[in-house]
């Protein structure tokens, strides 16, 4: 079976490549943007493709030669509080890399199931009276970032109804774990307590830690990820995420806790977004039921992988 997976030297493609590199019988693509990362441990550099998605005819071209029976689409510019200093840029690069990719499919790779990597974004400005939120939620979205991922997630839609591409949504909630970037919580905090255990002076520096946020590790992720390709109904939208919310303060405290030495904590208002949501938390109940998905790792576990990733990192930079 051929598996393709664009943004695959990403946090995410990073698992994903780890997860699925290990399975007989697969033989595995991926498209990367500039570096291969660690890549080639796990895939042959000849099946690494480096490629500008916003190229329409090279998309065609890798599309067309790889031949996918299965395609995960992870690609995008995904920081959200960088989309408010540069929305142009993310609205258009997500939305017209997602179209390239389905393009390419409805021309070349008919068959292929096409998992399209949405967000719990799009749900934005939930009341808690919605909270859980089940995939019902009005999509009322705070950020560029999270509009282009809406976009994104209608576009498979549509490709589906009209093309009957076997097209698969889903809306993951907050995951975390190792190569994830400083522009998200936990690897930001991870990041900051490696380098305050480094230099005494430094601080962690915060911004809001009041909101209410569900994390589950990556390496669920992407066998839910996985699964959904196996088990989902095309066309249909799915939620992913623990169904448990735990507040930034704890989150950091919990981190905290797991410093090597004391570590003072000093708020930063540049770190606070235009609008933040109270509550993030997922019903990932359709999901489950769907596939038999739970995620098996506890988020202390996941927590002490990510402080020893950026402590290991720190030290070799």
């Amino acid at each position: 079976m051929n598996f393709l997976i664009t943004g695959a030297s990403g946090f995410a493609g990073t698992h994903l490549v780890q997860y699925i590199g290990r399975r007989k019988g697969t033989k595995l693509f991926g498209m990367v943007y500039e570096s291969y990362g660690e890549l080639d441990k796990y895939i042959p550099e000849s099946q690494l493709v480096k490629i500008n998605l916003l190229d329409r005819d090279k998309v065609m071209e890798v599309v067309k030669h790889t031949k996918p029976e299965m395609i995960v689409h992870l690609a995008a510019m995904a920081a959200v509080g960088e989309s408010f200093l540069r929305p142009q840029e993310v609205l258009e690069n997500n939305i017209l890399i997602s179209l390239n990719i389905l393009e390419a499919a409805k021309t070349y790779a008919r068959r292929a199931r096409v998992l399209m990597i949405g967000s719990a974004d799009e749900y934005g400005l939930v009341e808690q009276s919605q909270v859980p939120i089940n995939e019902n939620t009005p999509l009322r979205p705070t950020s560029p970032y999270a509009v282009s991922k809406v976009a994104v997630d209608y576009l498979g839609l549509q490709y589906h109804l009209a093309y009957k591409l076997p097209v698969i949504r889903l809306r993951p909630f907050n995951h975390i774990g190792e190569y994830q970037s400083p522009g998200f919580v936990v690897a930001d905090f991870a990041k900051q307590i490696g380098e305050a255990e480094i230099d005494p002076k430094k601080v962690v520096k915060v911004g809001n830690l009041s909101a209410i946020r569900d994390y589950t590790d990556v390496k669920d992720m992407v066998r839910a990820y996985d699964l959904a390709l196996a088990k989902c109904i095309p066309g249909e939208i799915y939620n992913v995420g623990s169904g448990k919310g735990i507040r930034t303060q704890d989150l950091l405290n919990l981190m905290l806790t797991k410093a090597r030495r004391e570590i003072r904590v000093e708020v930063d208002p540049k770190r606070y977004r235009p609008v933040d949501v109270e509550a993030v938390v997922a019903d990932a109940g359709k999901f489950q039921k769907q596939t038999g998905w739970k995620p098996t790792i506890p988020l202390e576990v996941t927590l002490d992988r990510v402080l020893n990733y950026w402590r290991k990192k720190l030290a070799n930079d």
